[in-house]
């Protein structure tokens, strides 16, 4: 009996009228219309719902009146524009340009390639959730699919194993001046990747890390990149949607409390409720722009965090924990912190944090009891995309240890705008922003008032150049510093395989706590990359002041991958080629 019904079904199936597949081609919509144009990419009206994958090929045909707008001899001559998908959403695509041909307008049919229609027709003829036309039961499985599963590879998922990233190797020279002048040469490994679900698991590997191999010198200048670098994060995930757990491996925020900093270690996490998950953590603490920086301080302790609402209309997330901060081996102090925001859509958002701590005193000194340590609170007011408001008052108990050499990166204005203070950031027509804050600081020693002040103003681009300018002036009084900075960004795009950063600033900084007061810096930077696999970076810094002065050159050179096209799951990663 059985073997009569596979039969019969078979028969069936081969019997099947030749025009069906020609049906399936009909069912299929096969053009799609430009919906919108930028200098390198192109938005069409279809998405996933109508078929489409990233890697598909359309051509563009001009629409007819574009057509009648050209003259017949000019349009001869030209070839039709090709397209490759490269994102995709349920209902649009965005695609770049592989072959330039006629000039591409609003309103263009985009068709795609005939041989994407044969996988198309293909796909649905073979997939499990084809209609046959007629009902067919079989008493063991379904013959055709059980051939399709043996002789067709099961696409992966479109997350599996795709990566992209840079693996290079770092040559930097530096000449110190002054009184102990000297010459060092350090060599470093860079490495800069965004992989997702590694080798078909939940684990993903994203950030950058550059590391020191080796210094040729005994007495090592930390530099403005040496600095900065540490500010990225680079680590292992683990997330899996359907599983309460999480995990994190390497230098990151903690994914409840970033107030806490950037942390070198690690943490768990598990979801007890649909809103409530429990956490542990911890590590080190080697961001040198935390207002509690120490090379020697770690930190550990535990949190819970309630979440909730919708991106959409008002989402919540609130975070209570408590720890140990060491200093070494030697326990610094305990601590307890909140962190604790609110949104409705993109329009308003509140967030506070804090901490409060007990710090151990040494033999002699007087104790100091339990205490408000730190305190930031910001409201932001955005009634449309062009316009915003923002309202902060930050309080800090101890004087912040974070180092004074990034105080004209501007990646510290949080820091040193104590007080109350409020800002407005306006986008104006032509790509230009101009933005402001202003406040006062409720902390100081002055006996007249002491203003905070910054005003930036940004440009997307300098006549015709593409050339990016950034240009801000910031000036701050606190009872533990005072002083100003001035600093100009200018940056520069030649699609993706060429860009420049040039940086100029002047910082000066006045506290007891230090004999740094500033310096003057010019930073230059350059990316290119090498045909399809590799990469060369460099730049200088020339760094003039009292306290740091010298000059740096640096050069990377390395291999880059993209697979996001091709990739294969559960298997090793293959970069595309």
């Amino acid at each position: 009996m059985k073997r009569h019904t596979v039969l019969g079904g078979l028969l069936l199936l081969l019997t099947m009228p030749r025009g069906y597949a020609q049906t399936q081609e009909t069912q299929l919509q096969t053009t799609f219309h430009v919906r919108y144009v930028t200098e390198d990419s192109v938005y069409v009206d279809g998405g996933r719902n109508a078929g489409l994958s990233e890697g598909m090929l359309l051509t563009v045909k001009p629409s007819t009146s574009a057509k009648d707008k050209q003259a017949t001899s000019a349009s001869e001559g030209l070839d039709s524009t090709q397209l490759r998908i490269f994102s995709v959403a349920d209902t649009s695509a965005v695609c770049e340009i592989v072959t330039k041909g006629q000039p591409i307008a609003v309103g263009d049919t985009a068709s795609l390639d005939r041989s994407e229609i044969e996988k198309l027709v293909a796909k649905r003829t073979l997939s499990s959730t084809r209609q046959y036309p007629v009902v067919v039961s079989f008493t063991a499985g379904d013959p055709m699919d059980e051939e399709v599963r043996e002789k067709l590879p099961r696409p992966p998922l479109p997350e599996v194993n795709q990566a992209r990233g840079r693996i290079g190797f770092d040559l930097s020279t530096i000449h110190s001046g002054g009184p102990a002048a000297s010459n060092s040469l350090q060599t470093g490994v860079v490495i800069r990747a965004d992989i997702t679900r590694l080798y078909g698991t939940y684990w993903n590997l994203t950030g950058y890390w550059r590391g020191q191999l080796r210094n040729s010198s005994s007495t090592s200048t930390q530099t403005i990149q040496d600095l900065v670098n540490r500010t990225y994060q680079f680590g292992l995930l683990y997330s899996k949607p359907k599983s309460p757990w999480t995990f994190g491996i390497g230098r990151m925020y903690l994914p409840w409390a970033p107030s806490l900093g950037t942390i070198d270690g690690g943490f768990a996490g598990r979801k007890i409720s649909s809103t409530a998950t429990l956490g542990t953590f911890a590590g080190l603490a080697p961001d040198p722009t935390s207002y509690n920086y120490n090379p020697d301080l770690r930190m550990g302790g535990g949190l819970i965090n309630f979440a909730g609402g919708d991106f959409d209309r008002i989402r919540y997330t609130s975070t209570f924990g408590g720890g140990i901060q060491t200093l070494g081996w030697q326990i610094d102090r305990p601590f307890v912190f909140s962190e604790n925001s609110v949104t409705y859509k993109r329009v308003f958002s509140a967030y506070h944090s804090m901490q409060v701590d007990k710090p151990s005193t040494g033999p002699g000194i007087a104790p100091v009891g339990i205490g408000l340590r730190s305190s930031y609170l910001s409201f932001r007011y955005q009634p449309n995309r062009r316009i915003s408001f923002d309202m902060n008052h930050s309080y800090f108990r101890d004087v912040p240890t974070y180092n004074v050499q990034l105080v004209g990166t501007g990646l510290l204005d949080k820091l040193l705008f104590q007080g109350v203070s409020g800002g407005v950031r306006v986008e104006l027509p032509k790509k230009i922003t101009v933005y402001t804050s202003l406040g006062q600081s409720s902390s100081s020693s002055d006996k007249a008032s002491s203003w905070n002040n910054l005003v930036g103003l940004s440009l997307g681009q300098v006549w015709k150049t593409g050339v990016h300018v950034d240009a801000h002036y910031a000036r701050f009084n606190s009872a533990f510093a005072q002083g100003s900075y001035r600093s100009v960004l200018l940056s520069r795009n030649l699609h993706d395989n060429l860009r420049f950063n040039l940086q100029l600033g002047q910082q000066s900084y006045t506290s007891s706590l230090t004999t740094d007061n500033g310096s003057h810096f010019i930073n230059f930077f350059v990316d290119s990359n090498l045909g399809a696999h590799y990469f060369i970076e460099g730049g200088f810094t020339l760094q003039q002041g009292a306290l740091q002065n010298y000059n740096q050159i640096y050069t990377t050179f390395g291999y880059r991958f993209d697979n996001r096209r091709r990739h294969v799951a559960g298997g090793p990663i293959v970069p595309h080629k």
